[in-house]
């Protein structure tokens, strides 16, 4: 099987869920990103007039920020377009909030890729199937919502604190459950294609580097029994695109594999194409974690050079900090809630 997906004419990013939302920082002119307020600005009637000009009602329609991640993608070859939902964070009622604000047609979404078992991406995924294979009944069609996970599933996780303390995330939602609520659930351990061959969701991601090493402290429960330690979280996978003469698009959601680590995976892949857009978590927050920013930073730079940086979820403010430092203004497009990205085949 040919694992290279159809070179797209077009790709539009939109992020659901993260943890910021920011819509009074700038961008460099040159990043093809539109900021949530100008989305609401070409969808909301005018309320007032000033001064002869429109005036719109917007701040009360902005999405809300929460700890977790959510990025739907739709591409296009001609007049053939598909869309999928990148993980959906973890409070089904946040995203739908956020979808409808958005303006989302939910009945275009064919599957639901989750990039791993953790609570933040996966917690509201019973709630966001049963509403979008809703929206596909109501318009007629047929086929339930692909949900794509990976067959190891975890009972629950956490992450042992200086103290000794676990911080629990909540329990991971069960297949049954994923299966109850409308989706047609397929399990995939190596790398595939996805949304009608358009995107390439990938296996296991190879650990290269030397010091992306992992979640610290990071436990699994598979069961009823203690948990074990579980720092590699190897059921990771991140979601690719190649627009034409643009490079591939990389969603990478926390980056557990270390996002170099991430970048490196898709070069092995696509060899004579550039990276394009790299958006996701990069974990760089935490005292046992801050100590890698310096070299991720540095290797995301030389060895990665995406065209356009977008940290947003986990990455902290002291990573973004360290890489606004190195790759603003004209790589550098952060991800916030309700930020849309316009990629057009060059």
């Amino acid at each position: 099987m040919d694992l290279r997906p159809a070179l797209l004419d077009e790709l539009i990013v939109t992020v659901v869920v993260d943890n910021e939302t920011d819509n009074l920082s700038t961008t460099d002119p040159g990043i093809p990103r539109l900021p949530e307020v100008a989305s609401l600005l070409g969808r909301i009637a005018p309320s007032r007039t000033h001064e002869g000009h429109d005036a719109i009602p917007v701040f009360e329609h902005l999405c809300v920020a929460c700890h977790g991640l959510s990025v739907l993608v739709t591409g296009r070859v001609g007049d053939e377009s598909h869309t999928v939902l990148f993980d959906v964070g973890p409070y089904g009622d946040v995203w739908l909030d956020n979808a409808e604000r958005l303006g989302l047609d939910l009945s275009t979404i064919e599957a639901v890729f989750l990039s791993h078992w953790h609570w933040d991406h996966s917690g509201g995924m019973p709630v966001v199937i049963a509403v979008i294979a809703e929206a596909r009944g109501r318009v007629g069609l047929p086929d339930p919502v692909l949900v794509d996970v990976h067959p190891d599933r975890p009972v629950q996780r956490g992450v042992v604190l200086p103290s000794g303390v676990v911080a629990l995330l909540a329990p991971e939602p069960t297949l049954e459950a994923l299966a109850a609520a409308g989706g047609s659930v397929t399990p995939h351990a190596d790398a595939h294609l996805v949304g009608g061959e358009f995107f390439l969701g990938s296996g296991e991601i190879p650990r290269v580097t030397t010091y992306e090493t992992g979640l610290e402290g990071h436990v699994t429960f598979d069961g009823d029994g203690d948990g074990r330690p579980d720092p590699l979280i190897l059921e990771e996978r991140f979601l690719a695109a190649e627009v034409r003469g643009r490079g591939v698009t990389v969603l990478s959601a926390c980056s557990h594999a270390g996002i170099v680590n991430v970048g490196l995976a898709v070069r092995s892949m696509w060899p004579e194409q550039p990276i394009d857009l790299l958006l996701g978590g990069f974990h760089l927050a935490g005292g046992p974690m801050e100590p890698r920013i310096e070299p991720t930073v540095d290797d995301l730079d030389t060895r990665i050079s995406p065209r356009i940086l977008a940290p947003g979820h986990c990455t902290g403010w002291r990573a973004k900090a360290a890489l606004a430092s190195r790759f603003a203004p004209d790589r550098y497009a952060p991800s916030f809630v309700g930020s849309t990205y316009f990629l057009t085949a060059g």
